[in-house]
């Protein structure tokens, strides 16, 4: 059962996106760090599409997980066994919520308010594992989740979150990674075609830690995950990937930050997607803020769509913000467009089949993803189902 509360109270500037200052009026809020926050579902003025961070969503069909109540309870989870990963529940007063970032909107809001437990993953020793954990026919009913996913200092290891069957639900993940840890973190997102599911990611990256965050939504009718990292200590390093295949009717969108707020931090940001059907929709938004001590950041962000058939519509807006000139480099670039011509006559000189060439053209494309899970069995998997959905199965 939820326990949010509704606020009666007149919101405010904050949380309307702008921000009062005390010698002038108000403004628009100018940098994402900037960008009102609260674990408190009544602190967030209600959705009405028009907000930055909602403009480009369909959230009439998910104003239930935006604004209604929640079921908290315990998720149904499975997962494999791996030497030294533990999982558990822990109650939501615990010290180890909130230590990765908190709601800067109302969907992620309402999951915080309505969460009972939080499942907590953690990864120790310094030998490579994998976990899978599975999130299996949660319903058609509004649920709220809370993930922690703790590396301790100096381990390694690489958490599968999955996601399958029907869901409606609304979610944070906070991932920490301590001094000198090496985390992969897989998002994947196998939704049956009606499922709805968004998701806040919040990382925070120790010394000389590095995070590989993958995020891989293939199903459900709209799927919203949104990854926040804050490079907060001397030498972090994060790997955001993402990849989407977007069908007729069907909604992915993606709104990426990095925030670089100490020296020597490294990020590479790249999402890849392909869209083909009536109505297919992506969005990739990606926020990447070099804060002014962020001396010798090295930065890059892109985003690549491939569209493979009318009536498709790709959304696609980086933005960088640069508060030191003391760095090694930064840049993002964006581009959406058609098969490659070239690419295609040369398969089909050589006596390849234009329908089998078309589908090399996009498995080659959308393979730079796929090759840096470094999991084979994912690897393989993640192919097969791209090829599936390029027959249209």
């Amino acid at each position: 059962m939820s326990t949010a509360m509704q606020s009666t109270a007149m919101p405010t500037p904050e949380q309307h996106g702008f921000r009062a200052h005390s010698d002038g009026p108000v403004v628009p809020v100018q940098t994402r760090s900037e960008r009102f926050r609260s674990t408190e579902v009544a602190d967030f003025a209600p959705v009405t599409g028009r907000e930055h961070e909602w403009k480009y969503s369909p959230v009439a069909t998910f104003a239930d997980l935006i604004s209604g109540d929640l079921d908290g309870s315990r998720l149904e989870v499975t997962s494999t066994d791996a030497a030294g990963v533990a999982l558990s529940w822990i109650a939501r007063d615990d010290a180890r919520i909130g230590r990765a970032g908190i709601p800067e909107e109302r969907a992620s809001a309402n999951a915080w308010s309505s969460f009972d437990e939080a499942l907590l993953v953690e990864v120790s020793g310094e030998e490579a594992k994998t976990v899978t954990v599975t999130r299996s026919d949660l319903g058609t009913s509004p649920r709220a989740a809370h993930t922690v996913i703790e590396a301790a200092p100096f381990s390694r290891g690489l958490v599968v979150l999955r996601g399958i069957g029907d869901a409606r639900l609304t979610e944070n993940v906070e991932i920490v990674v301590g001094e000198g840890a090496n985390l992969e973190v897989v998002s994947l997102q196998e939704w049956s075609d009606e499922s709805v599911h968004l998701a806040s990611h919040f990382a925070r990256i120790g010394r000389d830690a590095r995070l590989k965050h993958i995020v891989v939504s293939l199903g459900g009718k709209v799927v919203r995950v949104n990854p926040s990292t804050h490079l907060a200590e001397q030498g972090s390093d994060v790997e955001a990937l993402g990849l989407y295949f977007s069908d007729a009717g069907q909604h992915l969108e993606q709104q990426v930050f990095v925030h670089h707020d100490a020296p020597h931090t490294r990020s590479r940001v790249t999402y890849k997607g392909a869209l083909q059907g009536e109505g297919a929709r992506s969005v990739w938004i990606g926020d990447v803020l070099i804060g002014n001590a962020a001396t010798g950041t090295d930065s890059y962000e892109q985003n690549r769509n491939l569209v493979l058939t009318d009536g498709t519509r790709a959304d696609s807006v980086p933005n960088l913000e640069i508060e030191t000139g003391d760095i090694e480099g930064a840049g993002h670039a964006s581009a959406t467009g058609r098969f490659d011509d070239e690419q295609l006559f040369y398969l089909q000189a050589r006596g390849i089949p234009e329908e089998e060439a078309r589908r090399l053209v996009v498995r080659g494309f959308l393979n730079e993803v796929v090759q840096q899970i470094g999991d084979a069995e994912l690897e393989e998997r993640l192919i097969r189902a791209l090829e599936a959905e390029l027959q249209g199965s």
